[in-house]
């Protein structure tokens, strides 16, 4: 891919430097994976599908959960950026004429 050395630089940056969510959360929330815990699943679909649904409530209901404003934040922005990264490279396959995952 072109720009392979930019997505993962941003990957790294989104998983791995140090935050209020952990390292391992915020990994699972960028890949979407079973290891994301079920305060978060709906947060995390509703944001990676339909971002422009999330409500006061939600986040009021991640607070209510234990997660801090910072982790919040953290975890939105993983969920946004693996939904980014998995849509380009959905994308690019189908530019390429490859079935889709």
């Amino acid at each position: 891919m072109r720009y392979r050395s930019f997505h993962e630089r941003l990957i790294k940056a989104v998983t791995t430097t140090p935050g209020a969510a952990p390292e391992s959360l915020r990994r699972a929330v960028l890949e979407r994976t079973a290891a994301v815990p079920q305060p978060l699943t709906r947060y995390v679909d509703t944001v990676a599908r339909h971002a422009y649904k999330v409500t006061d409530a939600d986040v009021a209901g991640l607070k209510d959960a234990g997660y801090s404003d910072d982790a919040i934040f953290e975890i939105t922005v993983a969920a946004a950026v693996g939904a980014a990264m998995h849509r380009l490279h959905r994308g690019m396959a189908a530019l390429r004429g490859e079935e889709p995952d």
